[in-house]
């Protein structure tokens, strides 16, 4: 919970919050953890849902398919360039009704205790999207715990298919084209990094390995 005001300055918007110490980050990118991290959204997507809030505009820029990352590189291979622009093809005709979402469901953002939810954080990265837009970029993300890597086409897959199971209803064919291509978007975006920063190249090979499975499933 936040213990102070936001003050505003030079560009950043800081304030302090209550310490939520100890849990354990879950390491693992098996279809068991993105089960176990999808039924968490889900109860936190439903908890969002009874908020009255303004839209949190702009939405994260690793989700905002309507405009290229800011940082560009000629050292950017043209694979990459060719899947990004079929995923934000396929993303631009979207018109699902948005939702007040978590757009950073990593691991390194949640903390459990003896197998419970003990604190998500990184709130700041709120977002404002159609709810399979949300689900599909934590179904790529949600093993991250310091460098990005995509996670395996099966525990995306599980990942989508035990939050449906928590939500209490199926997504439609359509809507599960538009979770896959989300999940691309967040990976071309970690890769671009990757090759930016010279970062090690994690993201970069799985999107590579898993690009055409991904486009397939997202009918880009």
């Amino acid at each position: 919970m936040p213990l102070t005001d936001v003050i505003f300055g030079s560009g950043f918007a800081v304030h302090a919050e209550r310490l939520v110490g100890g849990g354990e980050v879950e390491t693992e990118d098996t279809p068991a953890a993105a089960e176990k991290s999808a039924v968490l959204l889900a109860d936190l997507v439903r908890r969002l849902a009874a908020l009255d809030l303004d839209p949190p505009l702009p939405n994260p820029e690793w989700v905002r398919w309507d405009s290229l990352p800011e940082r560009q590189t000629a050292e950017v291979p043209a694979w990459i360039e060719y899947t990004g622009r079929r995923v934000r093809a396929k993303l631009a005709g979207c018109r699902l009704q948005p939702v007040l979402g978590h757009a950073d469901w990593e691991a390194q953002n949640i903390r459990w205790l003896r197998g419970e939810p003990l604190a998500v954080h990184d709130w700041d990265s709120l977002a404002w999207l159609p709810e399979v837009a949300l689900v599909g970029a934590a179904a790529g993300v949600f093993a991250n715990h310091g460098q990005p890597a995509l996670a395996p086409v099966e525990s995306s897959a599980a990942f989508l298919d035990a939050y449906e199971r928590a939500r209490g209803e199926r997504f439609s064919p359509y809507e599960h084209e538009i979770a896959w291509a989300a999940s691309t978007l967040v990976a071309l975006y970690d890769a671009r990094d990757e090759l930016i920063f010279s970062r090690p190249r994690l993201s970069y090979e799985r999107l590579k390995a898993q690009r055409e499975e991904r486009l397939a499933r997202a009918h880009a």
